[in-house]
């Protein structure tokens, strides 16, 4: 039956392959918990951008693909995408920007 399951592992790193524009760096790890199946997608980083797509949409249909092969597996398919660089990346967050920015030429007017 694992062996079966497998489908899905072999499904992912087939799709993936095909986008990316280095295959050989498509790894594909395979865990079972009380949650379903969980397959991790490791790939090069910079193949992450063809991966993820626009707004996240390649991410979402192969999500998408996978729960129908999981369907037909009777077993429930999550995929985590592995991103080594998930903690370097500078915060986006608006209070954070707005601390950055230099008031020091204003700070002494009286409005």
């Amino acid at each position: 039956m694992a062996e079966e399951n497998a489908q899905d592992q072999e499904f992912l790193e087939t799709i993936v392959k095909q986008i990316v524009s280095k295959p050989d760096a498509v790894k594909v790890e395979r865990t079972i918990d009380e949650m379903g199946v969980l397959l991790t997608l490791k790939i090069d980083p910079e193949d992450m951008g063809y991966v993820i797509g626009k707004r996240g949409q390649t991410a979402q249909a192969i999500r998408t693909l996978l729960k129908i092969v999981g369907a037909k597996n009777n077993s429930r398919v999550n995929l985590k995408i592995y991103d080594p660089n998930a903690g370097n990346r500078p915060n986006s967050n608006r209070e954070a920007d707005a601390e950055k920015v230099d008031t020091s030429s204003v700070d002494d007017l009286n409005i």
